[in-house]
């Protein structure tokens, strides 16, 4: 049965209570930090040789499908009734809205160290330590729009410029790309501040602490966020019916980029499973 994933601005009190102990659940038992470790496993740049599948190449929308998709799996194990809610970060906009809320995520970080101390992922309540993590840190952290430096969360008219690019992608294939949907998007752009993280990564940057870098899946708003990301990519499915994901073959031998991204029918490690078969997800889950 197609289940949906509602705008977390919309949850009852239940729907909330019920993803926050579904998430509880899957810490407890150890499997969300094998959610963190394989995100930081995958977490390789264009700098890095191997090969990219996650990030700053075409396979980003569909690698985080599928992580999206494990993530969500895990949770309706716990409870048939829970669905990742997405964060529409173009309308709930400021650190005291929702998700931002002690009864769903908690708040922002404290001034001195930016731990969080409210909501039900405090470090605090003993439910929440960061086993997982490319510091030391052992407690959740953010820094919501960055006091000391501020950025604001990308508009609805910055990301309808990644939605109306009719192309997938295109060569170079990774972080310098200037055309194509899925670096418009991704976000990484040239410059400094706001201008060099657009749509995605500015909200990782605006939301600070742990969702800085390869262990950003320590803070459970990485989940909504993605889930938002994942219906960009499902409207520009819609709005542009014919195009689809690009390279669709392997980049040539001599090509800078050959064995570093992941073709259409080329399998997304660590899953036997290819961009085009993520392509079309509406047996599975539809957005409210």
């Amino acid at each position: 049965m197609v289940y949906t994933r509602k705008d977390v601005s919309r949850l009852t009190a239940s729907e909330k209570r019920r993803f926050v102990n579904a998430l509880l659940a899957l810490k407890r038992r150890g499997e969300y930090d094998e959610f963190v470790r394989m995100h930081i496993d995958h977490y390789v740049s264009d700098g890095e040789g191997g090969l990219r599948a996650a990030h700053m190449a075409p396979s980003f929308l569909p690698w985080h499908r599928r992580f999206l998709l494990d993530l969500e799996r895990a949770l309706r194990r716990v409870d048939s009734s829970v669905t990742v809610p997405y964060w529409d970060w173009t309308r709930q906009r400021s650190a005291t809205s929702v998700p931002w809320t002690k009864d769903l995520l908690g708040g922002n970080g404290r001034r001195s160290d930016h731990r969080v101390t409210t909501g039900p992922f405090a470090h605090a309540t003993g439910n929440w330590p960061i086993k997982e993590n490319v510091t030391d840190g052992v407690f959740l952290t953010r820094d919501l729009g960055r006091a000391s430096n501020p950025i604001e969360l990308p508009t609805a008219a910055e990301l309808e410029g990644a939605l109306r690019d009719p192309v997938y992608d295109t060569s170079p294939w990774d972080s310098t790309s200037t055309r194509g949907f899925r670096n418009k998007l991704e976000g990484w752009g040239s410059g400094r501040g706001s201008a060099a993280w657009r749509n995605h990564n500015r909200v990782h940057r605006w939301v600070g602490g742990n969702m800085v870098g390869g262990a950003s899946v320590n803070d459970p708003v990485f989940w909504l966020h993605h889930a938002f990301v994942d219906l960009q990519w499902t409207r520009w499915q819609q709005r542009h019916r014919d195009a689809r994901y690009l390279p669709a073959q392997p980049p040539r031998f001599g090509d800078p980029q050959r064995d570093r991204v992941v073709a259409r029918h080329e399998d997304l490690p660590p899953w036997g499973v290819t961009p085009a078969q993520l392509e079309d997800v509406s047996g599975i889950y539809r957005y409210a």
